[in-house]
């Protein structure tokens, strides 16, 4: 299966009549109809490709159930001094929040990446001190995709719906991020990918290749391996997916 697009060539240019009210370039045609939604709705759809950042807390359920106040304290802290203000710097866009999650937006694959890495990384220091049991860690997915913009300015289309499946597969303390995420910032930052392969995203076809990333703070081989299971970045990314981890 090929990776990129690709414009179908005709076979000759058309005739004048088979050509009449559509522009024909050399011997690409392009037909100049609405787009489906704008057809169904009857009004013009915004798009804009951008990078989709969707994340949420671990066990969530459980730290509620276990200290609801608490939970939701730490929460609100984290993300006042940590992730909020690596969102800002990284030129990102909340688009929405639940009680779990986040959706945000930014306008360069490189921002978001680095700035989920900031947020794992930091989020291994401000849980150094917290019992596991109610510490927070976050999964992250990371899609670059078409996005349609509503008009109160939430996001929706396959962009958005992937990086949320994205972040489902995601290992706790992880990113995962599609192959195209991968492709731009590979030589960008300086992280290492664990490639997944294809992976089956419920209701997206097809199959996506994905990506683990992940960049902890620098630390002995042996014991890297025996934390690997809680390690903050397994980059993973669909259709060719890969784990990253700073490079040291």
């Amino acid at each position: 299966m090929s990776r990129s697009a690709r414009l179908s060539a005709v076979d000759r240019l058309p005739s004048e009549a088979h050509t009449k009210g559509r522009p024909v370039v050399g011997r690409l045609e392009f037909s100049t109809s609405r787009s489906r939604e704008e057809a169904l709705s009857g009004e013009r759809v915004e798009r804009r490709l951008a990078a989709i950042l969707a994340a949420d807390v671990v066990a969530y359920s459980r730290l509620m159930g276990q200290d609801e106040a608490g939970t939701l304290a730490r929460l609100r802290t984290h993300r006042r001094e940590l992730i909020n203000p690596e969102i800002t710097e990284h030129k990102g866009r909340i688009v929405k929040t639940t009680g779990d999650g986040i959706l945000i937006e930014f306008p360069s694959v490189v921002e978001a990446v680095a700035c989920a890495v900031a947020v794992q990384r930091g989020m291994v220091d401000r849980n150094a001190g917290t019992p596991e049991e109610q510490q927070i860690v976050f999964r992250v997915g990371i899609n670059l995709g078409d996005i349609i913009i509503a008009e109160d300015n939430d996001i929706h289309g396959d962009g958005v719906n992937v990086a949320s499946r994205l972040e489902g597969i995601a290992e706790p303390g992880g990113i995962c991020v599609a192959a195209i995420v991968h492709d731009q910032v590979r030589d960008k930052l300086d992280l290492v990918f664990d490639d997944m392969g294809d992976q089956v995203l419920k209701n997206i076809a097809p199959p996506s290749g994905s990506t683990a990333c992940g960049s902890p703070p620098p630390r002995p081989r042996q014991a890297l391996r025996q934390l690997k299971r809680r390690l903050p970045f397994p980059c993973q990314t669909s259709r060719r997916s890969q784990c990253c981890h700073s490079k040291t």
